[in-house]
């Protein structure tokens, strides 16, 4: 069974899919509740994996060893003798370590309380759930995949159900809001694209390179030896290019011993563009397309746009996964691939960081719309995630995958909120309401406890990944000195500054005589429903738990995140040498 866990998580919303493909379109309870039980079972899948996943110390940590990845499931997809350009392998290649167990356990938990949150949909219901089951094995597949070609296929197919689903199910302005998602989140894959291809140009698959030069007959016959063996005949020049398999094995990738000698990538004879070294170049391309999703200011500009005109259940889901999947292609391509960028770009990328946490808090201090205020502190959170990148420590690397992970169910239960607000009156202005605890007193608490997690108040999830964000970055600008003490000194006035947001917005909403700007409004303000209450209740529980208890979160991914760490400041700094001496 745990064999093709991974496949399962991935292609059983697919399946159930295809066989609502022929439910009529009436039917509306069958897609709602057979959708629900997928990603229920989703769910129960993410559990499976989280049990058969091993850590500990000195057990398996994958990260830049394949055979240290878990419950790999690796086949020959695509190969085509290329003659003298040598030969193309791309694999079916599934894994998961440290860096991305907890991302499919985010991603399930995400996504069945998205399809809790969509069962008031009452327009288009059958072309709904088809493509939300499409894009929950989109997203999964996005973070299991350990084949760049494949990786690639997953990241741009999220596009298309994440379009129709703005543009469809969206308010007043969708089209607009679906159409700027579209085009920014494009313009970003296209330079990963460009990347990604100057490493296929670039690497080689040792392991089948060594059975087309006859070292051995089929590659599980390869060993540490094979591969030593290989590699040390290509940077001797003597292995011809018709003999060579490219690959596009991310783990593969991280090997700069796998580059072929001159290549474009090549730490050895590169190529050099504008005067940077194209490893660098690379490194910036990878970085920008991901910081697109992520995202990044000043490439932030469509996520309030998307999140103001989206259905709740999509924001939830927008903001919850597929920001992630921003941070976690990043750190698995730009910084893993390429670790001398990340020590040549780490000022540039703490000021954006930086930049993000503050501009971001101060838009939302600024907003009227309850929605809008929610959009932009996921900007101003996702700028800790890009400062523990920068950081370059395993403190900060853990705080930022945490952060990833807390702003992941503290970010649903956000929106989850405003969608309460909106399902009855069609309204979320911050200033129409006043007053709302004495009417909603359940409602209040899940309010209060959410905007004190997303806060940073000690006992739960966003104290402790914001806090080992700012011990590793204080520790790297004094191990390394590539981020200066004045830059994570003002990245702290995010912090305040979501006090501040957060605290205003409880006052006036919540607090004093009930008023509603409408009169009609004031019989719909009713407390939670059961349905409200089983999409709200799980996530705070979550929330409460990775906060008294990091270690659940910490443990399985606090290996593979020091091994990371060690590659990239050993391999970073020696190829950051080679290309700038």
């Amino acid at each position: 069974m745990t064999q093709h866990l991974l496949s399962l998580i991935i292609f059983l919303p697919l399946v159930g899919a295809l066989g609502l493909l022929f439910v009529p379109h009436h039917k509306e309870k069958v897609f709602k509740y057979t959708t629900l039980c997928i990603t229920f079972f989703q769910v129960v899948l993410a559990g499976l994996i989280y049990q058969a996943f091993e850590f500990g110390s000195g057990i398996l940590k994958g990260v830049n060893v394949e055979k240290e990845f878990q419950l790999i499931e690796k086949a020959d997809w695509i190969s085509i003798d290329l003659g003298k350009l040598g030969k193309l392998s791309i694999d079916y290649f599934l894994a998961i370590d440290g860096l991305s167990v907890m991302m499919v356990i985010l991603a399930a938990i995400v996504l069945f309380i998205g399809v809790l949150a969509s069962f008031r949909l009452t327009k288009k219901v059958k072309a709904y759930f088809l493509l939300y089951l499409l894009l929950s094995s989109t997203i999964m597949g996005c973070f299991v995949a350990l084949d760049f070609f494949l990786f690639y296929l997953f990241f741009e197919f999220m596009l298309l159900p994440m379009y129709f689903l703005i543009g469809l199910w969206g308010g007043k302005r969708s089209g607009y809001a679906a159409i700027k998602f579209f085009l920014y989140t494009l313009a970003g894959s296209v330079l990963i694209l460009l990347a990604m291809i100057g490493l296929y140009i670039s690497v080689i698959d040792p392991a089948e390179t060594a059975v087309s030069i006859g070292l051995i007959s089929h590659i599980s016959e390869a060993n540490p030896q094979i591969i030593a063996k290989v590699q040390e005949m290509l940077a001797g020049n003597q292995i011809s290019s018709s003999n060579m398999v490219h690959t596009f094995n991310m783990v593969a990738m991280m090997d700069t011993a796998n580059f072929i000698p001159g290549s474009i990538l090549s730490t050895v004879g590169g190529s050099v563009f504008f005067g940077l070294s194209a490893r660098l170049l690379a490194f910036l391309l990878l970085f920008i397309g991901f910081a697109v999703k992520l995202p990044v200011v000043p490439l932030h500009t469509w996520l309030p746009d998307a999140h103001v005109e989206a259905p709740t259940a999509i924001s939830v889901v927008l903001a919850g996964v597929l920001l992630k999947v921003g941070g976690y292609g990043m750190l698995r391509t730009a910084y893993s691939m390429f670790p001398e960028g990340g020590f040549y770009f780490a000022w540039w990328v703490g000021l954006l960081a930086m930049i993000s946490i503050i501009y971001g808090a101060y838009n939302a201090l600024a907003q009227k719309d309850l929605k809008r205020l929610v959009a932009y502190s996921s900007v101003s959170h996702m700028g800790f995630v890009l400062l523990g990148f920068a950081a370059l420590t395993a403190e900060a690397i853990n705080g930022a995958l945490f952060q990833m992970f807390s702003h992941g169910l503290i970010s649903a239960i956000l929106f989850l909120i405003t969608g309460v607000i909106y399902d009855r009156t069609a309204d979320r202005g911050i200033e129409h309401y006043s007053g709302l605890a004495g009417r909603m007193p359940y409602f209040t608490v899940i309010v209060v406890i959410a905007f004190f997690a997303s806060l940073g108040l000690p006992g739960f999830s966003g104290f402790i990944a914001e806090v080992l964000v700012f011990l590793g970055a204080f520790s790297s600008s004094i191990q390394f000195g590539i981020l200066p003490k004045w830059m994570v000194i003002l990245s702290t006035l995010g912090l305040i500054l979501g006090a501040a947001y957060y605290l205003w917005t409880l006052q006036r909403m919540f607090f004093g005589k009930f008023w509603a700007r409408e009169e009609a409004w004031k019989a719909k303000l009713t407390d939670l429903t059961s349905r409200e209450l089983l999409m709200l209740v799980p996530l705070v529980l979550l929330v409460i738990l990775f906060g008294v208890m990091p270690k659940f979160f910490l443990d399985p991914v606090g290996e593979s995140v020091s091994r990371l760490v060690e590659y990239v400041q050993v391999v970073g700094r020696d190829s950051l040498t080679l290309l700038i001496p």
